[in-house]
């Protein structure tokens, strides 16, 4: 357990120092604060294009966080040679393989919690359909002190601890993101306490939530491929399954029960419609607790499934 969690703090680290992750974040956090003004020029509600637009920010964010950490962790790992000074400590393979997953699952985490909070100070803020709405400016000025204290001390520690500041600013931000939707909860747009006008929906919440499960399944399979083959064929590997599984019950559903081809298919590439509640969204329809749980325990089988076969695929790679 304690080499275990060693890796998987190495792992969390170097993926956390790596310039492609703050990249991702900030071009994230940029589109979800300019979506309440792409989104208000539709012919219904834009609140619910608001809504769609920022789980598919969340969605691709994991995603691409995924592939590149996870290629960048193992697949580097191996071409470098320096994963033979860690197999001889010695380290088992599958202790190797896990501890690279859990690693890139708690960065791919973090992201989203960050992203996941961005996205309901959207929704809060909302969109300004109509010239009689006003600017929220309880979440714009909580969003402007999250940014200028995390700048702030990022360059200190920077200055000060030689800490990098990307990483830095990263784990700043998602502290005090924490602190600042707490906060809204519990204040209104007129600066009152109100909790029960807060503007957070349950809807986003769960929606959020199996978003990331989803994306940890893609973790999953990047951290699989990444283990036989580069990141160019990691990268092409996981965006085509992530397309397949986007449009399963279109392509293997529809077919599972005549078409053998179908119904293997229907097993063997996740179907990620599972953990995409855009109809809901649009229908207004609830989305119970249960569904959650059915949502996680369906990545829960996914995921293992897919780790006991990267561990298969990296039991007898040659490293040396």
């Amino acid at each position: 357990m304690n080499k275990l969690f060693t890796l998987t703090k190495n792992t969390f680290v170097e993926t956390l120092r790596q310039p492609v992750y703050a990249i991702i974040i900030i071009a994230a956090l940029l589109l979800l604060i300019i979506s309440p003004s792409l989104t208000m020029y539709t012919m219904s509600d834009d609140n619910k294009l608001l809504r769609e637009l920022g789980l598919s920010t969340l969605f691709l964010t994991s995603l691409f966080i995924a592939i590149f950490s996870a290629s960048g962790t193992v697949a580097e790992e191996i071409a470098n040679k320096t994963i033979i000074t860690v197999l001889s400590k010695p380290v088992q393979r599958p202790i190797f393989i896990l501890a690279k997953f859990l690693g890139v699952a708690s960065a791919v985490v973090l992201a989203h919690y960050i992203c996941t909070i961005a996205l309901l100070m959207a929704i809060r803020h909302g969109v300004m359909e109509t010239s009689a709405d006003t600017i929220d400016w309880t979440v714009i000025t909580v969003a402007a002190v999250i940014l200028v204290l995390t700048l702030l001390l990022s360059a200190f520690f920077n200055y000060v601890y030689d800490w990098r500041f990307s990483s830095t600013a990263v784990v700043l931000t998602a502290l005090f993101a924490s602190f600042g939707i707490v906060f809204l909860s519990f204040v209104d747009r007129n600066w009152q306490f109100n909790p029960h006008d807060n503007g957070i929906n349950a809807l986003d919440v769960y929606g959020s939530i199996l978003l990331l499960l989803g994306a940890i399944i893609i973790v999953a399979l990047a951290v699989a491929i990444s283990s036989r083959f580069n990141i160019v064929v990691t990268l092409s590997a996981c965006l085509g399954i992530f397309l397949l599984g986007l449009v399963s019950d279109y392509v293997f559903g529809r077919f599972a029960q005549t078409q053998l081809w179908a119904k293997i298919g229907r097993f063997l590439v996740p179907n990620l419609q599972v953990f995409w509640i855009s109809d809901a969204i649009y229908e207004g329809s609830v989305v119970p607790g249960k569904y959650v749980i059915i949502g996680a325990s369906y990545a829960l089988c996914y995921t293992i499934a897919i780790l006991f076969i990267a561990i298969a695929l990296f039991q007898r790679r040659q490293v040396g």
